[in-house]
């Protein structure tokens, strides 16, 4: 199969813009990893794009740069669509954007290794998925929209400080803050605002315990737990993901990945690499969000199997889960950039994780500012 691997930030999907070093790094990682597995399968011709101002390696691919303008990329990306049988993108959701680069590989007739369009919509709207955990019985920090600074104001002051603010669409921690005070409130709603490109902001209470996600294989009508990963965040840099741990060990490990995988059904349809975000808290565990695509998680997932996570991953978009989930060989720390280490901190670090002086996070688990960075 000749398969197209497009990663937005760091192949071209912003070229000719300015983008952050940290999300091109980030990015650039997740390509690079994915590459190399689907060439370590040895069923493949790999194809991939990279921004024409950036370096990176990209051994075991066919390498395309992506020109500047919005036509010319376009035309660009449609010339490599139609040229394989797959693609597999790796896109935020910000926007709509990984949602539309999906529907135009189904447009155009090539196999999407990732979530349908539909699916990828239900995950991505925050302010929808509540409604759909709920009627799952997932628990799900309470969550409320709000379109002006007026109504925010008098909504934060009936849930009480801190409160967590986020873009109703968005990926990673663009735009996620958190706000001890109404002074602090406004910034944090014009930060949303802006990273969401829409009037839509949502309000959630802070909710206490370990960060973290759960890694699945979904194939359209069930999902598979792979790891419990912790989500380890800059102390300096509010909400900025620096990496984890992977597998953890947790009394709620077992309890996350049942969750994870009623939360993955409660959405329905998704298909591929899914990651849940979710918050361990003293009692049980609660979903925070749904990622329906590959996630920074990855990095660290794929060192700690000997499996090839993304050969499991393309086969669940076909259709298929393994009969029995694979075991982790190892226990590996990971950094958003890419680094894994396998040793003595890995495990001290695991350790800590377990313990309440871990755990002191927001209601968006994943931006948790108390926690060391790897």
């Amino acid at each position: 199969m000749r398969i197209l691997v497009y990663e937005y930030a760091s192949g071209g999907g912003l070229a000719g813009r300015r983008v952050p070093a940290s999300l091109v790094r980030e990015g650039a990682a997740m390509r690079q990893a994915l590459v190399e597995d689907l060439a370590r399968d040895g069923a493949h011709e790999i194809v991939t794009t990279i921004d024409r101002r950036m370096d990176g390696c990209t051994c075991g691919a066919e390498v395309a740069a992506l020109p500047p303008g919005d036509r010319a990329r376009a035309a660009a990306l449609d010339a490599l669509i139609d040229r394989v049988d797959a693609v597999w993108p790796i896109a935020p959701e910000t926007d709509g954007c990984l949602e539309r680069l999906a529907s135009r590989i189904v447009h155009r007739g090539a196999f999407l290794i990732a979530s349908p369009p539909d699916a990828i919509d239900r995950a991505a709207d925050k302010q929808r998925l509540p409604t759909l955990l709920a009627a799952a019985g997932v628990s799900h920090p309470t969550t409320h929209a709000v379109t002006r600074r007026a109504s925010a104001v008098r909504t934060a002051s009936r849930m009480g400080y801190p409160i967590v603010v986020k873009p109703a669409r968005g990926a990673g921690s663009s735009g996620v803050g958190l706000a001890r005070s109404v002074r602090e409130l406004l910034p944090a709603l014009a930060r949303a605002r802006a990273a969401a490109r829409t009037g839509r902001v949502l309000l959630q209470p802070r909710i206490d315990g370990l960060a973290a996600s759960v890694s699945l294989l979904a194939n359209g009508d069930d999902a598979l737990p792979l790891a419990v990963n912790t989500q380890v965040f800059d102390r300096s840099t509010p909400f900025a993901y620096c990496g984890g741990v992977t597998p953890i060990r947790h009394p709620l490990a077992a309890r996350a990945c049942t969750i994870a995988v009623a939360a993955c059904r409660a959405v329905g349809g998704l298909r591929g690499f899914v990651g849940v975000d979710v918050i361990l808290t003293s009692a049980d565990v609660v979903v925070v969000e749904i990622n329906p695509r590959l996630t920074t998680a990855y990095l660290g997932v794929r060192a700690a199997f000997d499996a090839n996570v993304a050969s499991l991953a393309l086969a669940a978009c076909a259709g298929r889960l393994p009969v029995q989930p694979p075991r982790a060989a190892r226990r590996v720390r990971f950094s958003a950039s890419g680094e894994v280490g396998v040793d003595d901190d890995v495990r001290a670090a695991v350790a800590q994780a377990s313990t309440p002086a871990f755990a002191s996070s927001s209601a968006e688990g994943p931006r948790d500012r108390s926690a060391r960075v790897v």
